[in-house]
């Protein structure tokens, strides 16, 4: 296993350079093609999300791997490799390892718990995936990396530690009131209908406002989200759909706005708030979760306007509280780490002890034909007789070498044992390689990465 990690994110770099290092699904679907264009990565994944941008692959040369895919990386992101340089972050095999399963269990976070960051680490999966980009290394690691997450929800209470970035944004703009007291009688104006607007518009219907508008580019989309929200049996909050086009006209009527789309330019202009707030007694509360940001910061010296970004939260959750649950789910992902580590050492000795196999089983078989040519008044039930006691003498040989060289393998530097079985036994490479390629092609339709 040779697992590199480059990335940037709200830990390594402040919020105007993340801003600007954004990635689009196209852009992450180039990013993801040129990695395995370029030499020396064999499979890509990349993370992507508001406040980070990481891209995993499985490298041959260290730092070789390094200088391709933070090159590759600043070039898609955007922003020039000599300004990204120094932001940037790296992890290398097991470190890499504990970076992801911490990440994936909201311990890297902004807001320390936040479970939304398994939806897109199985969004990176999929698409890693379906662009057959993501390899055995990095299906196992994902999809590890999601049990992990889970585990640590269900077996400790990081939840407590954390929450969604939604409703840490609406504290913020409640300003230390209770959620549900501040939410009453208001009218909610939510731009977007993607992954983290529904989950605003869903957040905003739970803690109780009154009514929510949703403006989306696409009208499905935000048909459907008014659907979901007033379905029955749901929050009997009174929802309905608006096109962008409307944002004008709906501002003014607004007491939230929660913005968070992909588009690359801003979404309300600071004379767009201005003039919204003309004639107005109440004050108007905005929260931007978007990267780049939807909403100019310049709002913020507006009179009558209280507004929240992914900045300001970055500086809040900095002063949170860290649950005790932490250093569970600490110890937690440092097991799995080791975990992890010890099964695909083993993974690596497997094709070495297939092979070893294969070849006692045509030394068996020449053996016994040899026989067979020597004694030809055997009959069947002889000869039948005869190879089964050869084939148990070579498999009860090979059994507890096998067995405790797989053990051995897990331990690190177990890749040493594979070696040594090659030598012993004068065990063709080709053959060796030969299973290799067909254990990593026999994946029930996964896709993978070169081989």
């Amino acid at each position: 296993m040779s697992l590199l990690v480059v990335g940037v994110s709200h830990r390594s770099a402040p919020v105007s350079v993340l801003e600007r290092a954004s990635l689009t699904t196209a852009t992450q679907i180039e990013l993801l093609q040129d990695s395995l264009a370029a030499e020396p990565a064999t499979e890509a994944a990349v993370l992507a999300t508001c406040n980070r941008i990481e891209l995993y692959a499985d490298v041959d040369k260290f730092h070789a791997g390094v200088a391709e895919l933070s090159t590759l990386l600043a070039r898609h992101s955007g922003v020039g490799l000599e300004e990204l340089t120094p932001y940037l972050y790296v992890h290398y095999e097991d470190r890499a390892v504990h970076h992801l399963f911490s990440v994936a269990c909201g311990l890297d976070s902004m807001v320390v718990g936040e479970g939304q960051i398994l939806g897109q680490i199985k969004d990176a999966l999929a698409l890693g995936q379906e662009l057959h980009t993501a390899g055995r290394l990095l299906n196992d690691l994902f999809q590890q990396a999601l049990r992990v997450g889970k585990r640590a929800h269900s077996e400790t209470g990081i939840d407590r530690a954390g929450q969604s970035l939604v409703t840490f944004g609406l504290e913020q703009l409640a300003a230390g009131a209770a959620v549900d007291a501040w939410a009453k009688k208001k009218r909610a104006l939510v731009i977007g209908a993607g992954s983290m607007s529904s989950l605003a518009a869903a957040t905003l219907a739970r803690v109780g406002i009154d009514e929510i508008v949703i403006a989306n580019r696409t009208a499905a989309r935000a048909d459907r989200l008014v659907q979901i929200l007033t379905e029955p049996g749901s929050t009997g909050v009174l929802a309905r759909a608006v096109d962008m086009s409307a944002l004008a006209d709906e501002l003014p009527h607004a007491d939230v706005v929660v913005s968070c789309t992909g588009a690359t330019g801003l979404v309300l202009t600071a004379g767009a708030v201005e003039a919204a707030l003309h004639g107005r007694t109440g004050r108007l509360d905005l929260l931007d979760l978007a990267m780049p940001r939807d909403i100019d910061a310049a709002v913020h010296r507006l009179g009558g306007v209280r507004f929240v970004d992914i900045e300001s939260l970055a500086e809040a959750s900095a002063d949170a509280p860290m649950a005790a649950d932490v250093d569970q789910v600490r110890t937690i992902v440092s097991d799995e780490v080791a975990a992890f580590g010890a099964a695909q050492r083993a993974a690596h000795i497997t094709p070495t002890v297939v092979a070893l196999r294969a070849m006692a089983a045509d030394v068996v078989s020449s053996e016994v034909a040899r026989l067979e040519g020597r004694l030809p008044g055997l009959d069947d039930k002889q000869r039948a007789e005869i190879t089964r006691t050869v084939r148990r003498v070579v498999d009860k040989l090979l059994h507890a070498p096998t067995v405790r060289v797989k053990q051995l393998a897990g331990e690190p530097g177990g890749a040493e044992y594979a070696d040594a079985l090659r030598e012993l036994f004068d065990l063709d490479p080709q053959t060796v390689a030969a299973v290799s390629r067909a254990d990593l092609n026999d994946t029930d339709g996964v896709g993978r990465g070169r081989v």
